[in-house]
């Protein structure tokens, strides 16, 4: 006969609180009495009487599990008349193979709520039958399943415990971020006032006397990555347009920095277009490294004078096609892949750096925008495109500036609908009067 010494302290107060969400059955408190099945009934018996808490017992076969007897089973079969004489002198296996039940056979390492959900899908008139847990190198050991119980009810008591803590920080985190929109909106909304503060006022814009101008600048977030400008020094007008990569916060600030670098470099009198952008991409590209940030950005500089009642543009940098609009209803598109590098990416672009010029005749046009325009999608996923732009302003060259730049922000909006507007748009046209 093997060891039948059971295994079973006293219970303590809060004999649970080791527990944790992932805690194995292995760690509960399991019982060990085991005795072979060559054994007199009797021995089962005996075995039950010496102690009323014991779930259960472990039948072997030369130390090899065979099953177990439960005490409920045992004791309700042994009250049944001449079952006590009959199976007391008999060996156990005779009386397991006339009261064997299907048995509950779970691995150590099985978690205490798995165990609990499989103990109870079981038939109803076996739900309480003990647990065998298997320790590993033929160690096995009963657990009472209303111990499981009382484990897996202090395990939703944890779990409770736990959700409490994590609402009251999800509360906590909830009302830090609202702090922190709150600040960031207030940031933005300053960005976004200093954007507007410096875009050209009309009153600028009329005092160029040879030019029609009309504007539209549309962010897609509260802050605009779009650049565009139109600076008067002396004589001459100096337009940039722009796009900075994404939009946002980042992006209004690194507009805001060329808006900034391109205005001194023009107070400075800086004329040849390789020293121009060379110092402004130096700049930029010095404070998106301090910036610790990935933003770089197109840009087209045009310089604008009028000679003799026309109008005459010199062109760098790179940023979208230009596009003229002649008197005779001609479209010239000039391309800028050749005339400048990103701002910011590299920090030498000198090499990268030309120039175009063109001459206005009375009635002609520069139409300069950003991608948001010819990328604008709509419900289907269709992009409005560089062609239909050009319709647009065939239809419409001989209109004003105004009536232009109308005619193609109602015809995108048109084209859009309802769908969101992803990227800034900005539009200008430049009309020689």
């Amino acid at each position: 006969m093997y060891d039948t010494e059971l295994v079973i302290s006293e219970d303590v107060p809060h004999w649970t609180d080791h527990l944790r969400l992932d805690s194995t059955i292995a760690e509960l408190k399991l019982n060990l009495s085991e005795i072979d099945v060559s054994l007199p009934g009797k021995q089962l018996l005996k075995l039950f009487n010496r102690d009323d808490r014991l779930p259960g017992v472990i039948l072997l076969r030369d130390g090899e599990f065979v099953g177990l007897v439960s005490r409920e089973y045992f004791l309700e079969m042994m009250s049944l008349p001449y079952r006590m004489d009959l199976f007391a002198q008999r060996p156990i296996e005779q009386l397991y193979e006339f009261i064997h039940v299907n048995l509950l056979k779970l691995n150590g390492s099985t978690s205490i709520l798995e165990a609990a959900k499989q103990s109870l899908e079981r038939s109803p008139d076996c739900v309480y039958e003990p647990i065998v847990v298997d320790l590993g190198d033929r160690a096995y050991r009963l657990l009472d399943v209303r111990r499981l119980l009382v484990a897996q009810s202090k395990l939703y008591e944890i779990a409770t415990i736990a959700l409490r803590h994590r609402e009251a920080e999800i509360l906590d985190l909830n009302q830090r971020l609202k702090a922190e929109n709150t600040r960031l909106g207030a940031e933005v909304e300053v960005t976004r006032k200093i954007q507007t503060m410096i875009l050209p006022h009309a009153t600028e814009l009329s005092e160029i006397e040879s030019l029609e101008i009309a504007a539209h600048m549309e962010p897609a977030a509260e802050v605009g990555g779009d650049y565009y400008d139109i600076l008067r020094h002396r004589d001459q007008v100096k337009i940039g347009i722009g796009d900075v990569t994404g939009h946002g916060l980042e992006s209004g600030v690194l507009m805001l920095m060329v808006q900034t670098a391109v205005r001194t470099l023009l107070t400075h009198n800086v004329t040849d277009p390789v020293a121009f952008f060379s110092t402004l991409n130096q700049t930029i590209f010095d404070n998106v490294g301090r910036m610790n940030s990935d933003k770089h950005l197109t840009l087209a500089l045009l310089d604008y004078v009028e000679r003799d009642g026309c109008g005459h543009v010199t062109l760098s940098g790179q940023h979208e096609e230009m596009i003229v609009l002649r008197h005779d209803g001609t479209i010239e598109t000039i391309d800028t892949i050749d005339l400048g590098f990103p701002i910011g990416l590299d920090e030498g672009i000198a090499p990268f750096i030309g120039q175009t010029s063109i001459d206005l005749a009375s009635g002609e046009a520069i139409v300069l925008y950003t991608d948001g325009i010819t990328e604008a999608e709509n419900s289907a996923g269709l992009l409005y495109g560089l062609d239909r732009l050009l319709q647009v302003l065939s239809r419409h060259h001989n209109r004003s500036a105004e009536d232009i730049r109308q005619a193609v922000i109602a015809d995108v909006k048109a084209f859009i609908g309802l769908n969101p507007i992803y990227d800034d748009i900005t539009l200008l046209v430049l009309k020689q009067r």
